[in-house]
């Protein structure tokens, strides 16, 4: 396969994985009005752990401890970040959640500064200016509050931002996949104990509702992991970035067409700007360049 055949490949890989990701939002929506959330995301973690390691069994041999506290830290993080994020789904609609997510691109910088002491340079400042403007404009009502599950999504967005950093400190030199389904299966063994803990299991599950469960853990969890670990592999880290980025529009989308979202103005201009603030933190424009 040629260069340009890669690319080609890489970036339609990229977007199949943020269409897959969009309208996760809305299907998950549905899907937690029939199963507890934490029964929800310990099926939907356990089946991607089981399936990754079927595929790359391969990968298996290399398992030591270090893979085992690096890809629990990394489990636990992601685990926390679903829950607020599938709890937050609970007091909002899915294209709010969507949006509302992707301010973990913005917060990871400042994150590095603080672990990292690399400090954020003049154009992270700016997306999180702008960023926070989207925030109000999508999330605060007419008298200035904000909702729970507002809320609860951005507290996902702080997670999903720390896990990335982790997976930055935690990858380098490391079998990805192998990290990865270990990962998974942490984050399966953490859901399982909060559902025992804190829910009951449901006496019955409506036929459709199983089948979303299911596109949920074999597409919006297992194939869209690998779609993007395939993209990025052959795509520049800036081209990437946008494509990606493409998730929360996409998760506006299918909530509009699916869901019967109204958007107004005001939501839409607060869409834009957090738009805007994940292309500027990301990409610091360097995708211009190549367009002349």
């Amino acid at each position: 396969m040629s260069t340009h055949s890669k690319g080609i490949f890489a970036k339609s890989a990229l977007l199949s994985a943020t269409l897959i990701w969009g309208s996760s939002f809305f299907v998950m929506k549905n899907t937690i009005d029939s199963i507890p959330i934490y029964y929800l995301l310990a099926v939907r973690f356990t089946v991607a752990a089981v399936t990754l390691m079927l595929i790359f069994n391969r990968s298996m041999k290399k398992f030591s401890l270090e893979y085992l506290w690096k890809g629990s830290v990394l489990g636990i993080l992601l685990f926390i970040a679903y829950a607020f994020q599938t709890y937050g789904l609970l007091g909002t609609t899915p294209g709010k959640n969507a949006f509302l997510t992707t301010v973990y691109c913005v917060m990871v910088p400042f994150l590095y500064w603080a672990i990292k002491k690399v400090r954020p340079d003049i154009f992270n400042i700016a997306a999180s200016v702008i960023c926070v403007a989207g925030i109000g404009l999508v999330s605060l009502s007419g008298d200035f509050t904000i909702g729970i599950g507002d809320v609860l999504t951005l507290i996902c967005g702080l997670f999903y931002a720390l896990h990335i950093v982790a997976v930055a400190s935690f990858s380098k030199d490391r079998d990805i996949f192998l990290l990865t389904a270990v990962q998974f299966g942490s984050a399966a063994a953490v859901s399982w104990i909060f559902a025992f803990l804190f829910n009951t299991f449901p006496k019955f599950i409506e036929p459709d509702s199983m089948m979303e469960i299911l596109y949920l853990c074999f597409f919006a969890t297992t194939l869209a992991l690998l779609l993007q670990n395939v993209g990025q592999k052959y795509t520049p880290p800036s081209t990437a970035a946008i494509i990606l980025s493409l998730e929360s529009v996409f998760g506006v989308l299918f909530s509009i067409l699916f869901y019967n979202e109204k958007l107004t103005l005001k939501t839409a201009s607060g869409f834009t700007l957090i738009f805007v603030a994940v292309i500027i933190s990301e990409t610091k424009f360097s995708f211009i360049s190549t367009l002349f």
